[in-house]
């Protein structure tokens, strides 16, 4: 039986400025989405529509940003065109690009290997893949780097000491031993693996526990509630998390999700090795070193220029607008070389609309400041992974329309692609045709074929959309 959890995703409408002039949000560097989607389609079924987070697909691709001048850990860019599916609406795009840093000159790393071993992990496409994915990762190690191994089953235990990354043989014959087998404790693995990794803490470098599993913990603390308190306890000591979900039929995608966001985390799916070499081997930095944590946006909408936006995606990740200064409200991390992008659809100001947008408020003064052609102004606020004070950037983005990008019509396809497998009440003028001539006008480089990947995913969709799309 099919026993996989997704947490609800519930789309926003469209937002007036005069009512809500704030959106604040924190970013997702997670991809999950993506990978666990592509397996769905791979098999030749429908993924359950909350299955579907926009923002991951979109996250999935790198993009070609700048990088960041000076010491700031990221560089924002911003770009203004129109919105593919409805030419009437404009279409911001935001991009965030992480500092890369050489894999040389990255701190050591303490990594504890949290491996579920329970019973439900024997197929195949977990535990067998979860150790050839390891195998990947392990090259990318350096002596400085020490990894510990913590497996739980219906208890936990250590099962390799901090041993340095350059003694292969040592980690490999730890990892090779491992057989699943019992129930599932995955509160009492977590517990062990943050002790481990507290006792061996390196100050100043990069201490991060890795967790694999299909996310199906039934002994101990199990709830989504427990699990999640469980893990904002932890996350106090500086210890970052790497959350790794494999294997399909019985996936609780919902408590990684959680684990990830609350955990200074980030998540990935790993549906077979071609996946694992994207997030251990050539996304290394990323998906292992934090180089900026609780990243938050807001942005100020120009009531003048502005009649109505909507954020696209990041359901899951919205935050009340008080939250932005609030430097005790947790938000997302981004690594060494990740890009992270958001896109907003606008309805300009003059524009008519169909979708429903409040009245005027009768008692609020509707003087609308004169301020030129600013469309809206972006913020940011970020930590130091050290640190415990955000710092803020901010910029203004004119309303001026550019010819668009490859970063931007890539974006739009993957985002058009999203609101159709969803049936999303915003996908207006969407089409296949439509995401297959913007995506495949903005292809790029493309040097490990995900982007070919994905072209050749929305034509299997297009030639059968009975079988795919949500009812």
């Amino acid at each position: 039986p099919n026993t996989e959890e997704y947490e609800a995703v519930r789309e926003t409408g469209f937002q007036s400025p005069l009512h809500s002039p704030l959106s604040t949000f924190s970013i997702d560097v997670d991809a999950a989405s993506y990978s666990n989607l592509r397996r769905f389609i791979t098999q030749g079924s429908t993924p359950p529509k909350d299955a579907i987070r926009i923002e991951e697909m979109i996250n999935y691709f790198n993009y070609d940003y700048p990088q960041p001048k000076d010491n700031t850990p990221f560089s924002v860019i911003t770009e203004l065109g129109s919105a593919p599916w409805n030419p009437n609406h404009k279409l911001l795009h935001i991009g965030l690009q992480g500092k890369i840093i050489p894999t040389a000159d990255l701190p050591p790393s303490n990594l504890v290997f949290l491996i579920d071993v329970s019973g439900s992990m024997a197929s195949p496409e977990k535990l067998p893949l979860l150790k050839s994915s390891f195998r990947l990762l392990l090259d990318q190690l350096r002596p400085q780097d020490y990894v510990s191994m913590v497996v739980y089953a219906g208890a936990a235990g250590i099962v390799l000491e901090p041993t340095p990354g350059n003694e292969k043989t040592r980690i490999l014959e730890a990892l090779d031993r491992l057989e699943a087998g019992g129930s599932t404790a995955g509160g009492a693995g977590i517990e062990l693996a943050y002790a481990t990794a507290k006792r061996y803490f390196k100050k100043g470098g990069n201490n991060r526990v890795i967790l694999a599993t299909d996310g199906d913990f039934n002994v101990g603390a199990s709830s989504n509630a427990s699990m999640e308190e469980l893990i904002e306890e932890k996350r106090k000591d500086g210890i970052f998390l790497t959350v790794l979900g494999f294997g399909m039929g019985n996936y609780k995608d919902s408590k990684m999700e959680i684990l990830a966001d609350k955990g200074n985390g980030n998540y990935a799916y790993i549906d077979n090795i071609t996946e694992a070499r994207k997030v251990l081997v050539n996304e290394f930095g990323g998906t292992l070193f934090t180089i900026a944590k609780d990243v938050k946006m807001q942005v100020e909408f120009n009531p003048a220029t502005v009649k109505a936006y909507r954020l696209v995606g990041y359901e899951n990740r919205r935050l009340n607008a008080e939250d932005f200064k609030d430097d005790q409200k947790d938000a997302g991390e981004l690594g060494s070389g990740h890009t992270v992008t958001a896109l907003y659809e606008i309805i300009p100001a003059g524009v008519d609309t169909d979708f429903p947008i409040p009245d005027d408020l009768k008692y609020q003064k509707k003087q609308l400041k004169n301020n030129g052609n600013e469309l809206l102004t972006v913020k940011l606020r970020y930590k130091k992974p050290d640190e415990d004070n955000s710092r803020l950037l901010s910029l203004v983005v004119m309303d001026e329309e550019q010819a668009s990008s490859e970063n931007f019509r890539w974006s739009a396809a993957v985002a058009e692609f999203g609101m159709l497998l969803r049936k999303s009440e915003f996908a207006q003028q969407s089409s296949f045709s439509q995401v297959l001539s913007l995506a495949n006008g903005a292809k790029g480089k493309d040097a490990e074929g995900y982007r070919k990947e994905f072209i050749e995913m929305v034509m299997k969709v297009s030639e059968r959309p009975v079988t795919y799309m949500n009812k």
